[in-house]
């Protein structure tokens, strides 16, 4: 065999092997699982079919509850697991008094309670997802700080302000719900505004999302770092990205949108967290303490247990005590459609502070976390 030959076949084999790494299968899953719901329902459209609202229902909940809760737990644990106790309890109690002052911003005023509840949803996709970018294919296209808050913007976007304009029914439908749950009827007095605010969103989403990808590519295109970097590299950084956010478009834009946020979650969002996690290895900051500052292998399984259980309770516990203060539980809603409004509210109570505390105030790693060198 010729050195030729010899030195493409271990170019073959490396290439096979990259392909197959943990990291890149979770990427390539996620996109498989959205693209395929985006073309099932388009063709289920076509040939005038529906998902009945029960059964959409019935996927949300069992999207965002069975699949997308414990990830979130996941997070918090893979974050604090070695940072010592001392700064555990601080993140704790910062987390439980963000909960505390939301949950009574809801109270006081319910309606700028669920547009922050939207904000917080959007945040989530959007910055989770450009740090899933950052450890996995990377943003050199991404060259400043405007761009890097538009590729949150348009990526986060996609998750409340596509549906907005694709579903408007069903999003202002459950919007009520969710308002009614502490207020009924809070929300009815702008309702006469939703004709209006619905064009702006959308022609507003639509400039940030072209803004996002064109300069994008100019700035790929523009790209001299001149340390001898592959030309190739920052435009494929921004095919991929440029081909997320058409998918992203596209999923919400087809797929009804108590689905597409029911399974976008843990589908998406989960998924590509798990990417980035493996991505980024086992570079967590300090791991000489141990887990918890446990070292003994029997002590730190005991922790783990201790902690995913307390984590358990504490938020089933909450849940209980929401379900129990609030006024109107299931706002006014049929039972399942309730749950679903219920269950939008609590999940965006919780996850406040999973982004304020878990990446903003947690600076030194946080949530999202990619090594910066």
């Amino acid at each position: 065999m010729s050195t030729g030959t010899a030195a493409l076949l271990r170019d073959a084999v490396a290439l096979d092997a990259d392909r197959w790494r943990p990291d890149r299968l979770s990427l390539t899953l996620s996109r498989a699982v959205l693209a395929t719901l985006l073309v099932g329902f388009a063709v289920a459209h076509a040939a005038g079919v529906r998902l009945p609202p029960k059964a959409q229902y019935v996927v949300y909940l069992v999207g965002m509850v069975a699949l997308n809760l414990p990830h979130g737990g996941y997070e918090h644990f893979d974050n604090l697991k070695s940072r010592g106790l001392a700064f555990g309890w601080r993140y704790v109690a910062v987390y439980l008094a963000t909960i505390a002052v939301f949950v009574g911003l809801l109270f006081v005023a319910p309606v700028i309670g669920l547009a922050l509840a939207i904000s917080v949803a959007m945040v989530k996709g959007g910055n989770g997802g450009l740090h899933v970018l950052d450890a996995t294919v990377g943003t050199p296209h991404l060259r400043s700080t405007f761009q890097r808050v538009l590729a949150i913007a348009v990526r986060g976007g996609a998750v409340m302000a596509v549906p907005i304009v694709f579903w408007p029914g069903t999003f202002h439908t459950f919007s009520a719900y969710m308002v009614n749950i502490f207020d009924p009827g809070a929300l009815d007095p702008l309702a006469r505004y939703f004709s209006v605010t619905r064009p702006l969103i959308g022609a507003g989403y639509a400039l940030a999302a072209a803004t996002h990808v064109g300069l994008g590519f100019v700035r790929a295109r523009g790209v001299d770092d001149g340390a001898g970097a592959a030309a190739g590299e920052p435009l494929t950084a921004w095919l991929v990205d440029a081909g997320e956010t058409a998918l992203l478009v596209g999923y919400f834009a087809v797929v009804p949108v108590v689905v597409a946020v029911g399974l976008y979650f843990p589908f998406w969002y989960s998924v590509r967290q798990v990417a980035r996690t493996t991505a980024v290895g086992g570079d967590d900051g300090d791991t000489a303490e141990g887990l918890f500052g446990f070292e003994s292998p029997g002590l730190v399984a005991l922790a783990a247990w201790v902690v995913l259980i307390l984590g358990a309770v504490a938020t089933f516990s909450l849940l209980a005590a929401v379900y129990y203060l609030v006024p109107n539980p299931l706002g006014n809603a049929p039972p399942l459609a309730g749950a679903v409004a219920f269950w939008s509210i609590f999940i965006s109570v919780i996850a406040l502070p999973h982004v304020v505390v878990g990446s903003w105030y947690d600076r030194a790693r946080g949530i999202w976390y990619v090594p910066t060198n």
